[in-house]
């Protein structure tokens, strides 16, 4: 009867063993997942997705995400080419395109990524103007891009979006763009004033041309006012007298010329 029981727990013990041999040599790898497999050291290269055996004790797999990873940039204090201090944040968007070389060449490739792109940032900075900052900030994203790209493709990263988020200004550059920007409008203001007292002045001229020509309408137009002033209900009506009955009057009122003497 001993012999029974220790031969089941001997055999329990090694269906045991078997058991945890299976779990370590059968990898299950996600579809946004790839393994990289070492074999005493040395690169074997990915797996995956899906269910694939690895030889336990002699095989060892490393897990790499390949979806795309967000990255914040934190504010970073740079100088402009303009010698403006700026504070300045940003986003970048990659993903591993090639599991081994994120691996095997980097350390930590995320941090790695991070650092670069924090540097890179800085650098961008310090050879743009503050106008280009603010006015034509996608051309310094896609130059972002392109530098953070360029350093980390031996790593197997690809850097696809660079965002410039956030530009902090000091208070006294706040103040006199704010003071730029008024003085703009005002500009703008008076220009639109006097191009509008220019046309005036045209449309005015013009109609004393026609009225010169056609003396008749400034009787027209003494009759347009009066009725414009009896729509508004005034106490009181002022009726112009034209110019040439006034002359008359003066040419009645002038007295004669003494006749010469016989």
């Amino acid at each position: 009867m001993a012999a029974i029981i220790n031969f089941l727990t001997s055999a329990g013990v090694i269906i045991l063993a078997l058991l945890a041999l299976a779990s370590s040599a059968i990898k299950v790898v996600q579809e946004y997942e790839r393994g990289v497999i070492f074999r005493l050291g040395r690169l074997v290269g990915p797996r995956g997705p899906g269910l694939f055996l690895i030889i336990p004790f002699i095989d060892r797999m490393v897990k790499v995400d390949l979806r795309v990873v967000t990255l914040d940039i934190p504010s970073q204090e740079a100088i402009t080419k303009d010698n403006v201090t700026v504070k300045v944040n940003a986003v970048a968007y990659f993903r591993v395109v090639d599991p081994a070389n994120a691996i095997v060449r980097v350390e930590d490739f995320r941090r790695a990524t991070w650092q670069i792109a924090q540097t890179s940032l800085r650098s961008v900075l310090g050879q743009s103007d503050l106008d280009e900052l603010l006015i034509h900030r996608d051309e310094i994203n896609q130059k972002l891009q392109q530098i953070i790209d360029e350093q980390t493709e031996p790593w197997g990263i690809k850097v696809s979006i660079v965002e410039v988020k956030d530009v902090e200004l000091p208070d006294t550059l706040k103040r006199a763009m704010a003071r730029q920007a008024e003085a703009e409008r005002e500009k703008r203001a008076k220009i639109i004033h006097a191009e509008g007292e220019f046309i005036a002045s045209q449309t005015l001229k013009d109609a004393a041309s026609v009225i010169a020509q056609e003396p008749a309408t400034i009787q027209l137009r003494y009759l347009q006012t009066l009725t414009e002033i009896a729509v508004e209900k005034n106490s009181t009506i002022i009726f112009p007298v034209p110019l040439d009955f006034l002359k008359a009057f003066g040419s009645i009122a002038k007295p004669a010329p003494e006749e010469s003497a016989a």
